[in-house]
């Protein structure tokens, strides 16, 4: 039957690929190609918008080919992105006026940091359920407009536009005839209302930018525009828009609220499903929109991240040099029944949350003469599932939900003994699914269901294959003679840095 595959563009922040699914939810063909960083000065990370839509529209061509299909077979376009990177650019000739900004840049520290010791940070929190902070697209878009010369004149005369990668791919897919994003992206930008729905004319005041440059916000599941002809070679719907980690969520098929899923990756991203009301965080985790299916009511997320997760297996490979490969942890690591009372506390980028530490620094601790680099591996693979935890009981108590299990995905979850270890700690089953490309995934769900590619999320869940559920098996007394270990050896960890280094 025609019409019944589904193209995903999956553009992250290193590469863009692009994943054609069957009916049947499984990856048919998957193409990927790398993209150029640039960093300006130190502190300072950017993009090519150009550069980025280049490849992303080679991969779809090449996925669509290893395919073996015809375009005019595939149903519907899902898009998925890197969150908070934004670009501006010209309505009339498409072209960029500035490179686009990446999530990691840091350029705009010292204005958000004048927001907060102004006092905005509470009023900003409770609009938008984020934190002052350069992470978020806002005041990079402010800080393009003021900088370079004669945007802002131009950006207040209509003859410019503006949004987060989701946007521009979209703009460039239906030849500039749609300039829109959908709420999980809408809402990292500092700029809009996770209550109302809207642009916030407070917070557009506070970080002066101007209504006119913004898209329009669509459903993240919904037809908002179709693909010119001559791009792929058919006219296709792009039916699915959503932001990386919440495009993994709903990859995962976590639809209902107390469901949480766990991306394992450089660091590690947890989001847990909360309904359709946005749950406020004293410990601050992130209150953030998951996504909007037609017009049903948005639907919202807690979210939260550990800075180092697969980075510090990365560590042992490239620092200590005591593995050659990443994989290799789990054979290292497996050597010795336990760790030898020792921990591994890689906060080499200071904690995040519950902490929020940005002066602490990495620690090995409880090392003896017995210990060995098995010891210091094992230590290191626990931390990942140790700091999950943390995250964990914190969205517990803001949210009052009460987990049944932990769905997984990212590079790390292939590791049964961290998986184990993981459901272990938080006495609830992991389950990891036999395709992890979770993110990729959610984007085609998104666009499939739009058009009846899959009736409902019913249907979705009946294609899920599980590769394995990971039941605990430790004791309460041993899970928490574990946690009072990790927690001494993080306080130890605390402030390491002082004020004037």
């Amino acid at each position: 039957m025609a019409g019944n595959y589904v193209l995903a563009l999956d553009e992250g922040t290193s590469s863009c690929r692009s994943i054609v699914f069957d009916p049947d939810g499984g990856m048919k063909a998957v193409a990927q190609t790398e993209f150029t960083q640039h960093f300006p000065q130190p502190g300072l990370v950017e993009h090519d918008a150009n550069e980025i839509w280049e490849k992303q529209i080679g991969t779809a061509r090449e996925a669509i080919a290893k395919a073996g299909i015809d375009a005019s077979e595939i149903a519907a376009i899902g898009i998925t992105n890197q969150r908070e990177t934004i670009v501006v650019w010209d309505r009339a000739t498409g072209e960029p006026v500035h490179h686009a900004i990446v999530w990691q840049d840091r350029r705009t520290s010292e204005f958000t940091e004048s927001l907060r010791a102004a006092g905005h940070e509470a009023d900003v929190q409770a609009r938008t359920g984020l934190v002052l902070d350069p992470y978020f697209s806002g005041s990079k878009l402010k800080w393009i407009l003021d900088h370079v010369p004669g945007v802002r004149d131009r950006a207040n005369r209509g003859e410019l536009a503006a949004g987060t990668i989701d946007c521009w791919l979209l703009w460039k897919l239906t030849g500039g005839a749609v300039h829109a994003t959908d709420p999980s992206n809408a809402c990292r930008t500092l700029l809009w209302n996770i209550h109302e729905g809207d642009w916030d004319e407070t917070l557009l005041a506070l970080f002066d930018v101007p209504r006119e440059i913004l898209p329009e916000v669509v459903a993240s599941s919904g037809v908002a525009g179709t693909s010119t002809t001559d791009l792929l070679g058919a006219s296709i719907p792009i039916a699915g828009i959503v932001g990386d980690q919440q495009a993994a969520l709903f990859g995962q098929l976590c639809t209902h609220d107390g469901m949480v899923k766990n991306t394992y990756g450089t660091g590690c991203f947890m989001l847990m499903h909360t309904g359709t009301v946005a749950k406020p965080s004293p410990s601050r985790m992130l209150t953030t929109v998951a996504w909007r299916i037609g017009d049903r009511p948005l639907e919202y997320a807690l979210e939260g991240s550990v800075f180092i997760a697969g980075a510090a297996i990365q560590w042992l490979r490239d620092g200590l040099k005591i593995i050659k490969s990443a994989p290799a942890v789990n054979e290292l690591a497996g050597s010795v029944a336990d760790t030898g009372g020792v921990m591994v506390v890689p906060a080499f980028a200071g904690l995040g949350a519950p902490y929020w530490n940005p002066n602490a620094r990495g620690a090995v601790l409880g090392l003896t003469r017995g210990s060995t680099d098995a010891h210091v591996a094992l230590g290191t693979l626990r931390s990942l599932a140790y700091r999950s935890n943390e995250i964990l009981a914190c969205m517990t108590a803001d949210s009052g939900i009460a987990i049944e299990r932990m769905r997984v995905d990212g590079g790390a979850c292939a590791s049964d003994l961290l998986m184990q270890f993981q459901a272990d700690l938080l006495g609830v089953p992991v389950e990891r699914p036999v395709v992890t490309e979770s993110t990729a995934a959610g984007a085609a769900y998104m666009a499939g269901l739009a058009t009846e590619v899959w009736k409902d999320i019913a249907e979705l869940e009946s294609h899920r294959e599980i590769d394995r559920v990971f039941e605990p098996s430790m004791t309460e007394g041993e899970r928490a003679r574990l946690m009072h270990w990790w927690r001494k050896a993080v306080e130890r960890t605390l402030d390491w840095m002082e004020e004037e280094e």
